[in-house]
């Protein structure tokens, strides 16, 4: 069985799986029942919201403790978009009114600044800003300097007329002189970062917007969109660079063999034939072959079978360069293999020869066009991925992995009756595919679920049932199940359901980190949830997946060093750009959590 992984990356397995597995070596599922891959944290009780990232790892919990256990019955606040100036900033200690013989004058003077600042008021909603800005000015400097509160207000409220006349310096500046004479002032704060995002200073902004959503219990939801769009854009910048830069990277070999049982009319992947190896060497088991010919395609397969896979790129270069018998061939398995290392740009010229070589096997150019295809939609190119797929069952109809992996991208598209159909196909041309039939039971499962039909659900839940008892060496059906399992908090079963997949597939580290993450929303098991989740990278040093899970958790236990240093070690390991810029999300808002624990004495809850 190939490791399951989110649903959004799963379908990019048959280009290059990301490193848990995928759709394309298995499974089209989530890290949690389906979700996206960004909510894993649902797992353990905690929202990751809009995508975010972990910043909001532990909203919940702090919603729960405020409210007395109530959780979010009370739904998101719709705070109007804060435009407006205002009276008064949220209060402050020590910010009362002075009491001995110099008050008078100073309530004169306070008055005097007040009145200035009304007046700005009256200006700034009639749309005359720098008017307003004049008189916020004159209330700066009346206001006595030890009304902190008071004169916090009057410098947010210059900036809120600035930020009309879209002077976003002078806004940043007027903010932070609002923020540090009133630190948590949420108004300022917000304020400053939308200027942040305006001079494109991201960090910045993902620091202040940090600190609203936290100061603002993650209630408001214009706060939490624009921590989403820094985040993504961080992300997206940052694995830009480090992506064209990184040296490729094997995976681990049980991804590898994973990523290639999912094909079943792949020529590349089959075991050499008798007449490919020395008489002598047919004598002999248990040692390395010799090939019979002197073929670089040859010797490449040969590697393949003692699984010596950084060797295979290099020996299919010299049968491509010396033009040789087994170059189309040759051509295929290089791409796989740049596929296989994150490097699509080296990939993608050898799978266009391939597909464009009219005199090829057919199964060669349709395999060809599954990895394009698959990688196409790895870089969210829906079209040319549908047009790639098509042209695949064109030319090759009766090709089983065509229907297969065509499924997979449908289910990605939300195409569910497509994809049901393709799967459909793939098991009419191959009965014998139990992931074909796990596959097409966890798309009907889906659909149900989105559509809350309890009907459905159990026809759903029935099908896996009997795809098991079919199938009882099948991983996939097992893991499958166990989380459509999980989705209906059927926790026991689920967890015996992992404990087949272990029983068969024991090298499988996914497995241990879905195992891992139930415990920790059954049982509230954070010790035996890591030590699963542990295991799974002592099988598999090279699991991004398990590195990314353990990095969530460590954020919800406060562990913010260890958190950002787990996803660092998946930011390495990734094997598409944007699987990366994902992980760079996730690690940066870990360091903007910290950086506004530490300036504004915020402290996580922790489990």
């Amino acid at each position: 069985m190939a490791a399951s992984k989110p649903v959004e990356a799963a379908v990019v397995a048959a280009a290059v799986p990301g490193s848990g597995g995928g759709v394309g070596g298995g499974s089209a599922t989530a890290g949690t029942g389906g979700l996206p891959r960004w909510q894993l944290a649902l797992a353990v009780g905690a929202p990751l919201l809009l995508g975010a990232g972990a910043m909001y790892l532990w909203s919940r919990q702090r919603r729960r403790r405020e409210t007395g256990g109530r959780g979010d019955a009370g739904g998101l606040k719709r705070n109007s978009e804060r435009k407006t100036p205002e009276g008064r900033a949220s209060p402050a200690p020590g910010s009362g009114h002075p009491e001995g013989p110099g008050a008078h004058l100073e309530m004169n003077s306070l008055d005097r600044a007040q009145a200035a600042k009304n007046k700005g008021n009256k200006y700034f909603k009639a749309g005359k800003y720098e008017q307003a800005i004049q008189c916020y000015t004159e209330a700066i400097s009346l206001c006595p300097t030890e009304k902190n509160v008071d004169l916090s207000t009057f410098y947010q409220n210059r900036a809120a007329a600035f930020e009309q006349l879209q002077k976003w310096k002078e806004v940043a500046q007027d903010c932070t002189k609002a923020v540090e004479l009133n630190p948590k002032y949420v108004k300022a704060l917000f304020r400053r970062a939308k200027a942040h995002e305006k001079l494109d200073n991201k960090k910045e902004c993902l620091e202040d917007v940090t600190a609203v959503c936290i100061l603002e219990g993650f209630q408001n939801q214009q706060s939490m969109l624009l921590a989403d769009k820094v985040l993504k854009l961080l992300g997206k910048e940052k694995a830009k660079e480090k992506y064209k830069n990184r040296e490729p990277l094997m995976p681990s070999p049980q991804f590898i063999k994973s990523y290639f049982s999912s094909f079943t009319d792949d020529i590349i992947s089959q075991p050499m034939l008798k007449g490919e190896k020395s008489d002598e060497d047919k004598d002999k088991e248990g040692e390395a072959l010799e090939v019979k010919e002197n073929s670089g395609y040859l010797k490449a397969k040969q590697y393949m079978e003692e699984e010596n896979y950084d060797k295979i790129i290099s020996e299919c270069s010299k049968e491509i360069d010396a033009q040789g018998k087994y170059m189309a061939e040759a051509l295929l398995l290089r791409a796989t293999f740049y596929l296989l290392i994150g490097n699509a740009n080296a990939a993608k010229p050898d799978l266009d020869t391939v597909i464009s070589l009219k005199e090829a096997n057919v199964k060669l150019r349709a395999n060809a066009l599954i990895k394009r295809g698959s990688m196409y939609m790895q870089q969210q190119q829906p079209l040319l991925s549908t047009q790639d797929f098509n042209m695949a069952a064109d030319i090759d109809p009766q090709n089983a992995d065509v229907y297969h992996h065509r499924g997979q991208l449908k289910i990605l598209l939300d195409q569910v009756e497509e994809a049901v159909a393709d799967f459909d196909e793939c098991i009419r041309l191959r009965p014998e595919s139990a992931l074909a039939q796990a596959q097409k039971c966890f798309a009907l499962y889906r659909q149900a679920y989105t559509g809350n039909n309890s009907s459905q659900i159990q026809a759903a839940m029935k099908g896996f049932e009997e795809v098991i008892k079919k199938f009882p060496r099948c991983a996939e059906g097992y893991a499958l199940y166990a989380q459509a399992l999980t989705d209906q908090q059927q926790f026991g079963k689920a967890d015996e359901m992992y404990d087949k997949c272990i029983d068969l597939e024991p090298d499988n580290a996914t497995t241990y980190v879905h195992k891992g993450l139930l415990q920790l929303q059954w049982k509230q098991d954070l010790d035996r949830g890591l030590e699963l989740i542990s295991k799974a990278i002592e099988i598999d040093n090279k699991c991004d997946f398990a590195y990314e899970t353990m990095g969530t958790i460590e954020v919800q236990r406060g562990n913010m060093e260890k958190a950002i240093d787990m996803f660092n070690k998946a930011i390495n390991l990734a094997k598409s750009e944007m699987e990366m810029a994902h992980l760079y999300s996730l690690c940066d808002a870990a360091h903007a959590q910290t950086e506004v624990a530490k300036k504004y004495g915020l402290k996580p809850p922790t489990l």
